[in-house]
């Protein structure tokens, strides 16, 4: 038809498929200037063009298509210096957030990159100094299984991401001092992130301090010899124990599906006996 254009045509100018041209249509955001009432064919006009422009700019952007709709059914320069204001503080907002992301997933790859060292270091235990950490910990429900393990680590995630917080992407767990004692070496009390310095509920702080540290390379069930070495550890270089162990997951189900590459830092607070 002159001087419209099919909606073949408008998809492959715009570069936009003709099922989002269609879907466009039908919630009222951009309807064609002539339909033909015998096929049914759509068709635009040329000044049409312009305001899809302005549309998928705005799409792009980050308005979202309610947004856009909203918006332009009057829009004049006022209305748009503000809209664009309004996105430029969304914009900062997500420009910090993917800064945040990008400092965790760094985080990991340096992990998982000094894998290879723990890996050597599998069958010793060192003492290091460690620094005050954060962690937000949830209490894992009786009987402690690993089911209620996985259960308690997934709820500290959806609450990290739903508080927003600066956590990393990283789990562990605590398992309380009598119940290794007892050889219950899984029965663990709280599952936990390491977070960024924060505050409130289940934020938890670990001071600064020495501790004898080993790494379990395997499968988390047959994480009873490495607490044995540990233990032997601290009773062989009269070292007294005084926390709970805290397991930092290295190299998890996060990073591989084989669980013979799991690696799992054990860290228990110890001075010498006096």
């Amino acid at each position: 038809m002159e001087n419209l254009f099919s909606i073949g045509e408008v998809s492959r100018y715009q570069q936009i498929s003709k099922q989002t041209l269609i879907f466009y249509d039908k919630i009222g955001l951009f309807r064609p200037a002539y339909v033909d009432p015998g096929n049914g064919y759509r068709y635009y006009s040329a000044a049409q063009l312009d305001y899809l422009d302005t549309i998928l700019i705005m799409k792009k952007i980050g308005f979202s298509l309610s947004e856009i709709k909203a918006h332009m059914q009057s829009y004049n320069i006022d209305s748009s210096l503000a809209l664009f204001k309004k996105q430029l503080a969304v914009i900062d907002r997500q420009i910090e957030e993917l800064r945040l992301i990008r400092s965790r997933v760094e985080s990991r790859c340096e992990q998982m990159e000094a894998s290879q060292a723990h890996r050597r270091e599998a069958d010793a235990v060192t003492i290091e100094e460690m620094p005050e950490q954060y962690l937000l910990a949830l209490p894992v429900d009786p009987p402690y299984t690993l089911r209620e393990i996985s259960i308690a680590t997934k709820k500290c995630f959806a609450e990290g991401f739903g508080e927003k917080l600066p956590v990393f992407f990283q789990c562990g767990v605590i398992v309380p001092l009598e119940k290794i004692r007892e050889g219950r070496y899984t029965e663990a009390s709280y599952a936990f992130l390491p977070v960024e310095k924060a505050e409130g509920e289940g934020i938890r702080r670990l001071p600064a301090g020495k501790c004898a540290v080993t790494f379990h390379i395997g499968d988390y069930l047959s994480i009873g010899r490495s607490y044995r070495r540990i233990l032997d550890y601290c009773g062989d270089h009269g070292l007294e124990i005084l926390s709970d162990s805290y397991e930092f997951c290295i190299n998890d189900y996060i990073t591989s599906h084989d669980e013979n590459e799991y690696i799992t830092k054990i860290c228990f607070y110890v001075r010498e006996k006096g």
